[in-house]
């Protein structure tokens, strides 16, 4: 999403490092305090943004059902004094806990790799990453080439979700059922999709193969950028306050 916001204007490799440290972070963090202090960090590069809310829920729905299901799973296994029954299955107080956990780690993951990517380009990100990976090249690492593979990626996904739509409108008109609430049949409908898709996208990468060696497209070395990255005060200033957030969850870490 465009826009001129502090996050928007952040160099890739700054983002994506603070992004890094975060996940670290939110793996490591223990505590009430942790959580909440990771969620004012994610809170307030949020609201730097300028993005509207609406813009994140729809992002978090799409993993809603992944969240029940954690939630669920630590709120019924894990033992400890129980909290309530339905039926066979026992909620305990510790499952709580855990539970309450694991579903805010969910969601401040998907909320803070959401803001990466609706704040930097295709292009911005991965040259972000080529630059992130290039001292990599002294042991063969094709950085070049893992993120020209990326950006391709990240540029088709659009192109196969409305190949998917339309050969889905298509298998509906010839009578395929996606709606159904019988769960094994709508898994034996979507075979007739998932192969179609699969026979375009091979038959697009191909012909991208084919139009970039017309083009004399070689890989990486001795290629130039029209624009290049730079580091500035206020990268740095980002870095000195993903270091400060991160210093707070270690600390807390071990005090408690």
């Amino acid at each position: 999403m465009p826009g001129n916001s502090v996050v928007h204007r952040l160099d890739p490799r700054t983002k994506l490092l603070a992004v890094l440290a975060y996940i670290v972070v939110l793996f490591v963090a223990d505590g009430m305090y942790a959580y909440l202090l990771l969620a004012a960090a994610a809170a307030a590069a949020f609201l730097a943004t300028r993005i509207r809310p609406g813009v994140i829920l729809r992002g978090l729905k799409s993993i809603i059902i992944l969240i029940l299901i954690t939630v669920s799973f630590n709120l019924f296994m894990t033992p400890g004094p129980a909290l309530f029954r339905i039926g066979p299955l026992v909620a305990t107080q510790t499952g709580a806990a855990v539970a309450a956990f694991m579903g805010a780690r969910l969601v401040l993951l998907i909320v803070v790799t959401s803001l990466v990517t609706l704040t930097t380009s295709p292009i911005d990100l991965t040259d972000g990453l080529e630059r992130l990976m290039k001292p990599g090249q002294r042991i063969g690492v094709p950085a070049h080439e893992l993120a020209m593979m990326m950006t391709i990626a990240l540029r088709f996904i659009p192109t196969l979700l409305e190949e998917a739509d339309r050969i889905m409108k298509a298998q509906m008109a010839r009578g395929a059922d996606f709606e159904s609430r019988n769960l094994v049949r709508r898994v034996r409908n979507l075979v007739p999709l998932l192969v179609p898709l699969f026979v375009s996208a091979f038959r697009r990468a191909d012909e991208l193969a084919l139009a970039m060696e017309a083009r004399c497209y070689r890989g990486g070395e001795g290629r130039t950028r029209m624009k290049q990255l730079r580091l500035g005060a206020l990268d740095a200033g980002a870095g000195a306050l993903t270091l400060l957030v991160v210093g707070a969850v270690v600390a807390l870490r071990v005090v408690t």
